[in-house]
């Protein structure tokens, strides 16, 4: 499977989105970083209004030099702050704290605040980028269930669905629903919060002469997912994107794959169940 560092997939949006990009979560002083990440190639930043640290990631692309059409940048918005009107203040906000004119992908960050107002703010999103605010426009951590109320409502469907997808975790239910209607799947927690003592995770990083880490992102990739490694230190931002000299075999992937325990397999947050 050929794949590299500027491998994108097309968004229902009509927009190219890079799959490989770098999570921010919990990282006050993100801009080390994030150079660190532009300098090597990446050119895809996740970040979220509660992340806190949307103003130092536009920071960052300004001093990357890179063009700012170059850079993918995603934010989101949390359930405390659903709404019709209070999503279309969020989304001025975010704007000016990025010091940006659009952004590329906002998303509904949880499903947490009910039905009702899940569905203000998306129609709040699709206002937000009629206006040409926002290029695209998704969700994140929403089952089926959350999903099919959009389609059913008669909305358009959301460009991506951000969950938590990893080896042990791997949602496949929600997997499928967004194939068969043509959401791609973001994954944050790729890399299990560090939990790499699993044997056949150490087993197949052996035979690739490489780290689990690596393993674990291009399983993600070679799955067709969008993957968000994050980490606070440059040089393992830089050796996470180490991963495009190898391919893993059909037979090493289903291995992987067998290590899916549902939902008991969560390292993080993962709300999808809620009403």
């Amino acid at each position: 499977m050929s794949l590299d560092i500027a491998t994108s997939v097309r968004l229902s949006s009509g927009f190219n989105m890079p799959l490989l990009g770098l999570g921010v979560f919990r990282n006050n002083d993100c801009i080390p970083a994030c150079l660190a990440a532009l300098k090597h190639g990446y050119r895809h930043i996740d970040s979220a209004r509660v992340y806190g640290n949307e103003a130092d990631v536009g920071e960052a692309v300004r001093r990357s030099g890179i063009p700012r059409e170059q850079v993918f940048l995603t934010t989101k918005i949390v359930g405390y702050e659903h709404g019709y009107e209070s999503t279309l203040r969020a989304v001025d906000d975010s704007l000016k704290l990025f010091g940006v004119e659009y952004l590329d992908l906002f998303l509904i960050h949880d499903a947490t605040s009910g039905r009702a107002k899940r569905s203000e703010t998306w129609r709040a999103l699709i206002k937000a980028r009629d206006a040409g605010k926002l290029r695209s426009i998704g969700v994140s951590n929403f089952n089926v269930n959350h999903l099919e109320e959009i389609r059913s409502a008669g909305l358009e469907t959301p460009s991506v669905n951000q969950i938590e997808l990893q080896p042990f975790c791997q949602q496949r239910p929600i997997v499928d629903y967004c194939k068969q209607h043509g959401i791609v799947v973001q994954t944050y927690c790729p890399l299990i919060k560090g939990q790499f003592s699993h044997p056949v995770l150490q087993e197949v990083a052996r035979k690739y002469n490489k780290d689990v880490s690596h393993v674990l992102i291009r399983w993600s990739l070679q799955h067709g997912f969008s993957p968000l490694p994050k980490s606070e230190k440059p040089e393992r931002v830089v050796s996470n994107a180490d991963l495009y000299d190898f391919e893993i075999t059909s037979e090493d992937m289903a291995k992987i794959d067998a290590l899916d325990m549902g939902k008991e397999g969560a390292v993080s947050w993962n709300p999808i169940d809620v009403s």
